[in-house]
């Protein structure tokens, strides 16, 4: 039977409240544009924003796509791919953390014919809750390889530990731990200046309560088996080469298919909406990352299928990422547009000419801010400090 699946209700999705700083996605060609016409008539829900279907479907030889039920800003389900060799089968991006989104994987596997034992390998393609939730259930549950790319990192890591701290002590799995983590990671201040959102109080309170048994809904996963730009793996019977495509995170990871033309995107190219790029790396300039990443993708040869996170499989993969370069172009222009109004601009003034009021706040701003950096790293803009916030002059 075909049918709808109900969204993920509020421990998953509290979960992605809190990592919404590097996650949500903007249809930045519609309403979240400065200027758009909010009385026009309701659109039709972008591809990546339907309701996850309970229909299981092969998209390409031993791939089959599934879809997990997600509540997050702008998603309304992840896809989970299956991937069947010899072994049982691989899985791709195995969706939130939670009993809730565990129940909706284990039915999508029973319905593609597989059970949880099956699984020998999960696929994380990068950092983030919706993406790597379920894989430390199935590594303990099923022994399953967890592969990554080898700079995958989430907030939890203890490596992103201040360095006076004794990381080896720590136990970010452990209800204290993972919420000193937390407040450690949300009270740093923003590279641009003034104060992190993080979690809201009730959530880091329902933390707390929940105690030892939050660890089984939070676990972080730990990777087996990272991979490096350029390595094979082996999985649906063939071949794939590991693609490290910065830019949506850092860790980012891409798998190619060259016998069959099948590519993995992950949420770096998108069929309808362009991901968040976010200011709130380690990186300099994660645009450019972005940039380079997705002229990569243009210039592949041979790729007959794309298969994202969200949204429906689609077919021109160079077409598409060359389309989400220019919209970050456009972007650019409009902070260019705007200099000679805002000559001291902060991160604030300028995320109010790229977005409509409905998104302003600290996703907006992180965006705005990978933007202006990026026209600083190329000679255009000068950045000083006042006040504690991040000031942009032209320069010439």
């Amino acid at each position: 039977m075909i049918g709808r699946a109900t969204s993920e209700v509020a421990t998953p999705a509290e979960a992605g409240t809190f990592m919404q700083h590097d996650h949500d996605h903007h249809d930045h060609h519609a309403a979240h544009v400065a200027g758009a016409d909010e009385s026009a008539a309701p659109r039709k829900p972008k591809q990546e924003q339907e309701d996850a279907s309970i229909e299981v479907s092969e998209v390409a030889p031993g791939v089959v796509r599934t879809q997990l039920p997600i509540s997050m800003p702008g998603l309304g389900h992840v896809n989970c791919y299956v991937l069947e060799d010899e072994r049982g089968i691989a899985v791709v991006d195995p969706g939130l953390p939670g009993e809730d989104s565990w129940g909706h994987l284990v039915d999508r596997l029973a319905r593609a014919g597989y059970v949880v034992d099956d699984v020998h390998t999960v696929v994380i393609t990068h950092s983030h809750p919706d993406h790597f939730g379920g894989a430390m259930r199935l590594h303990h549950e099923t022994g399953a390889e967890i592969v990554t790319h080898e700079t995958f990192r989430t907030i939890f890591d203890t490596s992103d530990l201040d360095d006076h701290e004794d990381s080896e002590e720590l136990d970010v799995n452990s209800a204290d731990d993972r919420n000193a983590a937390m407040e450690r990671y949300f009270a740093k201040p923003s590279p641009w200046g003034g104060r992190r959102a993080g979690p809201s109080p009730e959530f880091m309170e329902r933390m707390r309560k929940a105690g030892g048994s939050a660890g089984s809904i939070f676990a972080t996963p730990r990777p087996t088996q990272p991979l490096v730009d350029g390595q094979t793996i082996k999985l649906a019977r063939r071949e794939w080469v590991a693609m490290h495509t910065p830019g949506h995170t850092y860790d980012h990871l891409c798998l190619y298919d060259p016998e069959f033309g099948v590519v993995l995107t992950g949420d770096h190219v998108l069929p309808s909406i362009t991901p968040h790029i976010s200011g709130l790396t380690p990186q300099a300039d994660p645009l450019a990352q972005f940039f380079d990443s997705l002229r990569r993708m243009a210039a592949m040869a041979d790729v007959s299928i794309a298969l994202p996170a969200h949204g429906h499989p689609f077919e021109d993969l160079g077409g598409r990422a060359e389309h989400i370069i220019e919209h970050h172009e456009e972007r650019l222009d409009v902070i260019r547009d705007a200099r000679a109004d805002l000559p001291n601009g902060t991160v604030a003034d300028f995320m109010r000419v790229l977005f409509k009021e409905r998104s302003w706040g600290e996703m907006a701003e992180s965006e705005t801010y990978a933007h202006l950096e990026h026209l600083r790293e190329l000679g255009e803009l000068q950045r000083h400090v006042d006040d504690g916030f991040a000031r942009y002059i032209p320069i010439g």
